[in-house]
C-alpha cells in the first residue's frame, strides 16, 4: 500500500504524479535531493533506518546487475519490512514483488542502457508485478536525450548521476546530442552555467549545465503529459539515437502493456507527422474496432471519399459537395491516413476528428499498406451492392490493392480532382436510380454504430432495439419509444454517455459489461480507488462503466484502467454521472 505517492494525471503509460513529502515532488522528476539510501547489504548488515518525512528512504538492499543468475537472485533476495515513512525497495525483474513501498528502484537498468529489447523486457516485467500506484525509479540512466522516452514507457523517478559523470568527462549534453567540449565552438544553451565565454567553460560548468538540461527536459515532459501530447514529442526525440528509436518501437510492439494504459479518448489532437503514428494504440484500436465491431446498416451503395482537413469531415466544403451529390442515396465512408477508413456514423468518434496530418499528395508505402489492409478487412465484413470510389489519383493504389480480394467491382468517378464540376457530375449520374434513406434511418444507424464501436459487436441492437431520437446531430439523445432516455451522444468524442436506464439495459444484455464493484457506500461525484473492491480488467480510462455495491447502483466514466482501480490506494477511479441508492 502506497501512502506517499499519488498519480494525478496520465498520458498513456506516462504519469504525472506526486511524491507526498514535506516538500512535494511532481513526477516525472529527478530524485537526487529527495532520496536517502540506507545502504547495500552486500558489504555489511544494516539497521533499519528511522526514515524522514522529507526524503524517500531506499531500504537496505542487495542490488543485482543485469545478467545475474536467477538462482543467485532468489537465494539472496531481501524481504522488506513495513515502515511508516516514504520508502523505496531495490528490485530486479526476477525478484520484484509487492513490498508495500512507495517506489521501486530497478537495479538492472544501467546494464540495459543501449539494449532496447532488454530494457523493454525489464520495464514490462517489473510494472506487471509492482502495484499500479507506485513509482518506478531508474538510477544512473537519465540524460536530456532519453528522459522523455523513459517517462513515456512508465518511469517516474530518475537521477542526474549519468549526466554528472558525462560532465566530468567533458561531455556536453543536450536534448538531441552529446558532444565533447573540445568539439564545440559555442555553447548552444542559455542556462546559468552557460553564461560565460566558451574558453572559460570548465568541466564543473559542464556538470552544472548537464543537470540544468536534464531538469529542463523533464519540465518539458511534464507539460507534455499535462497536455496529452507526450507521444508526439517522443516520436521526434526517439530519432536522436538508434537505440532510442529501437526502444520506442519495441514498446509500440508491446501491445498489451501500452494499450491497457492508453485512454479511449483524449482532448488533445494527434499530430500525424511520421509513419510511427500509424503504430499508436489510438490508431490501431480505431482500425480494429471499425473492422471487427462496426456493422453497416444501410442497404445503399458505398461511396469512398477522401478525408478533409476540417473535422468532422461533414463540416468541410468538399464533403458538403459530396453530400449534395449523393443526396442520401449511398453510404459515405472516408479514407485517410493515419486513421484508415471512417464510416460517416463514426466521423466524430475519437480519433477521427482529433488528428492533423501532413498532406503532400504522396503516400508512403507504410501508409498505403495500412489503409489498404483496413479497407480490405472492412469490405470483407460489410457487403454492399455497389462500391464507388470518388477518390483522387493518389488513393488509387490503395483501392487497386484491395480490388482483387473482394467480389464487388469498384467504380471510379473522379476526373482530375474529386470536387471538380465533372467529377461531381459523374458521382451524381452514377447514383441515378438509387433510393434515398430517410432521416430516421440515419439517426438510428448513427447511435447503433457508435454503440457497436464503444461497447462491442451487436451492442446497437441489444441496447437500442426500440429507439427514438431527440435533439440534433451531433447531440443525439437516445430514448425508448415510450420516452425513457437511455443515452446521450457526446459530440467532443463521438461516444455515448449512458443513463441509469441505459446502464441497466447494458448489464441485462449479452454485451460484455464493464463493472466496478464498490464497498457499502453511496458515491456522490466520484468513486475513489480505496472504495473499489473489484474492477473488470478490460476497463480502460475513459470507458463507460457500471458501478455496483450493496448500497448503490451508478454509471460513469473510468478515470483509471481496471487493474489500476483494484490496486490503487489513492486517486479517482470513476467519475460518477448518475447514482441510485439500493
Amino acid at each position: 500500500m502506497t501512502e506517499y505517492f499519488e498519480v494525478h494525471g496520465r498520458d498513456g503509460v506516462a504519469r504525472l504524479g506526486e511524491v507526498r513529502l514535506a516538500d512535494p515532488l511532481t513526477t516525472p522528476a529527478l530524485a537526487d535531493e529527495y532520496v536517502e539510501d540506507a545502504g547495500s547489504l552486500w558489504s555489511e548488515d544494516r539497521e533499519l533506518p528511522e526514515g524522514r518525512e522529507d526524503r524517500v528512504t531506499v531500504l537496505p538492499h542487495r542490488a543485482f546487475p543485469s545478467g545475474t543468475d536467477e538462482e543467485v537472485e532468489e537465494a539472496f533476495a531481501v524481504s522488506q519490512p513495513d515502515v511508516e515513512y516514504p520508502s523505496a525497495a531495490v528490485v530486479s525483474p526476477t525478484t520484484a514483488t509487492n513490498h508495500d513501498t512507495d517506489a521501486y528502484v530497478l537495479s538492472t537498468a544501467q546494464g540495459s542502457v543501449g539494449h532496447a529489447s532488454a530494457l523493454r523486457d525489464e520495464i514490462v516485467a517489473i510494472r506487471e508485478v509492482i502495484p499500479a500506484d507506485t513509482a518506478l525509479y531508474l538510477s544512473g540512466v537519465a540524460t536530456p536525450r532519453n528522459a522523455a522516452l523513459l517517462a513515456y514507457i512508465g518511469v517516474d523517478l530518475l537521477d542526474s548521476h549519468r549526466a554528472v559523470v558525462k560532465g566530468t568527462q567533458g561531455k556536453y549534453l543536450t536534448s538531441e546530442d552529446e558532444q565533447f567540449l573540445s568539439d564545440l565552438e559555442e555553447l548552444p544553451c542559455a542556462c546559468a552555467a552557460c553564461q560565460r565565454p566558451i574558453e572559460e567553460f570548465t568541466r564543473e560548468d559542464c556538470v552544472e549545465h548537464n543537470e540544468n538540461a536534464l531538469r529542463a527536459e523533464l519540465a518539458t515532459v511534464r507539460e507534455r503529459i499535462r497536455a496529452g501530447r507526450l507521444r508526439d514529442y517522443v516520436e521526434g526525440q526517439a530519432r536522436h539515437a538508434p537505440w532510442l528509436t529501437a526502444l520506442f518501437r519495441e514498446f509500440d510492439d508491446e501491445w498489451s502493456y501500452v494499450e491497457e494504459r492508453t485512454p479511449i479518448y483524449r482532448t488533445s489532437e494527434i499530430s500525424a507527422t511520421t509513419d510511427d503514428t500509424l503504430r499508436r494504440v489510438e490508431i490501431q484500436r480505431f482500425a480494429d474496432r471499425v473492422t471487427s465491431r462496426y456493422r453497416n446498416r444501410f442497404d445503399n451503395p458505398l461511396v469512398l471519399v477522401p478525408c478533409s482537413a476540417t473535422k468532422p469531415y461533414s463540416e468541410s466544403q468538399s464533403h458538403g459537395q459530396f453530400h449534395d451529390a449523393i443526396q442520401y442515396r449511398a453510404h459515405l465512408v472516408s479514407m485517410t491516413s493515419p486513421i484508415g477508413v471512417v464510416p460517416q456514423e463514426l466521423e466524430t468518434t475519437y480519433p477521427a476528428q482529433h488528428y492533423d496530418t501532413a498532406v503532400t499528395g504522396r503516400w508512403t508505402e507504410t501508409e498505403i499498406a495500412f489503409v489498404a489492409r483496413v479497407l480490405r478487412r472492412y469490405l470483407e465484413r460489410n457487403e454492399y451492392p455497389r462500391i464507388i470510389a470518388h477518390l483522387p489519383e493518389d488513393y488509387r493504389e490503395i483501392t487497386e490493392r484491395v480490388e482483387p480480394h473482394i467480389d464487388t467491382g469498384i467504380e471510379y468517378t473522379v476526373e482530375d480532382h474529386p470536387t471538380t464540376t465533372d467529377s461531381i457530375a459523374n458521382l451524381m449520374r452514377t447514383l441515378d436510380g438509387e433510393l434515398k434513406y430517410g432521416k430516421r434511418e440515419r439517426q438510428h444507424n448513427t447511435v447503433k454504430a457508435i454503440a457497436d464501436y464503444q461497447f462491442g459487436e451487436g451492442a446497437g441492437e441489444e441496447l437500442f432495439d426500440d429507439l427514438s431520437i431527440q435533439s440534433r446531430y451531433p447531440k443525439f439523445r437516445a430514448h425508448t419509444q415510450e420516452g425513457e432516455q437511455l443515452a446521450a451522444m457526446v459530440p467532443q468524442y463521438g461516444t455515448l454517455a449512458l443513463t441509469l436506464a441505459g446502464a441497466r439495459r447494458w448489464i441485462e444484455s449479452d454485451v460484455p459489461t464493464k463493472r466496478v464493484e464498490i464497498d457499502g457506500f453511496v458515491p456522490h461525484g466520484n468513486v475513489l480507488a480505496p472504495g473499489v473492491l473489484e474492477a473488470d480488467e478490460t476497463i480502460r480510462t475513459g470507458d463507460e462503466v457500471v458501478v455496483e455495491g450493496p448500497k448503490a447502483f451508478a454509471v460513469g466514466r473510468a478515470e483509471m484502467f481496471g487493474r489500476e482501480m483494484a490496486e490503487s490506494t489513492r486517486g479517482v477511479a470513476v467519475d460518477v454521472r448518475h447514482v441510485e441508492e439500493q
